[in-house]
């Protein structure tokens, strides 16, 4: 089960509406849901209270469009200064099991010359972290598509997907698997996807296996959009030495990651997991 999740609300709607669709799960049925706004820093008090009262309005109006159930709580949390800091400091100080928060789905540059908080949260947070697009559709959770390779941190993301939606009977598993041959596109055969099946069917949840070849990201990408997945998940390693790990990795910093690329161009809400190696 989750016990806290980070929710950073900007007043459109789209995180709080991802939320929704995860408070219909078993697993989140006994969450703290801690919702986040953070207003600009002021020059003067009077500049400070505008923000304030214009801030608690958008705390109080997405609390209310929450789909609670009697064993949810909620925190609102109203903080001042620059949003990335706040949302990378709030987070480290709750370690929640999951961070959901929008994204205008910008990629590489652009999102850093942008000063995309999106960007900057998923460099420097640990937790797992939903990031809903402005041009994606939200739907309600009926499958969970993870893009499986056989390493630790495609492992974490299935252990993290077999959280989601245990205890859901009518949620599947699509497993998606990307390989570079195509006499090795078999899904019968597939050493990753035959012991990723096996996992799921002891724990009797249902799957379906998906194989492609070509550029990872791209057919990861078009497997979910195919398959009409309501949810994309992805597990990225972090080989930072525990030094620079405060530092932003350049290979997503600049966009050259899998992760970064199903980030910028997946058409559903994407859910991105780091593991440390």
């Amino acid at each position: 089960m989750f016990q806290q999740v980070l929710l950073a609300v900007d007043g459109s709607g789209r995180s709080r509406e991802m939320m929704n669709m995860l408070l219909a799960l078993p697993s989140m049925q006994t969450l703290q849901i801690n919702v986040l706004h953070v207003i600009p820093n002021a020059t003067n008090s009077e500049a400070v209270t505008e923000y304030r009262i214009a801030g608690e309005k958008i705390l109080e109006r997405e609390v209310k469009s929450l789909r609670l159930t009697s064993g949810n709580a909620t925190v609102t949390m109203l903080k001042e200064g620059e949003p990335k800091d706040v949302v990378c400091k709030v987070a480290e100080d709750l370690k929640p099991d999951l961070m959901i928060m929008g994204s205008r789905g910008m990629g590489r540059l652009q999102a850093i010359l942008a000063n995309s908080v999106s960007q900057y949260v998923f460099q420097l947070a640990d937790a797992p972290m939903l990031l809903i697009k402005d041009d994606v559709y939200i739907k309600t959770i009926r499958s969970v598509m993870v893009s499986v390779d056989g390493s630790a941190s495609s492992n974490n993301c299935l252990d993290l997907a077999i959280k989601i939606v245990s205890g859901a009977k009518d949620v599947e598993i699509f497993l998606a698997r990307v390989v570079k041959r195509k006499e090795d596109a078999n899904v019968s055969t597939d050493p990753v996807l035959v012991e990723a099946s096996a996992k799921l069917k002891r724990m009797n949840i249902p799957s379906r296996s998906f194989i492609s070849t070509g550029d990872m990201g791209k057919e990861v990408c078009k497997l979910a959009d195919e398959s009409n997945t309501s949810l994309l998940m992805i597990g990225s390693p972090d080989r930072r030495p525990s030094i620079a790990r405060s530092l932003p990795d350049l290979d997503r910093l600049l966009g050259s990651s899998v992760s970064d690329y199903v980030r910028v161009n997946a058409t559903v809400p994407v859910l991105l997991t780091r593991t440390i190696e």
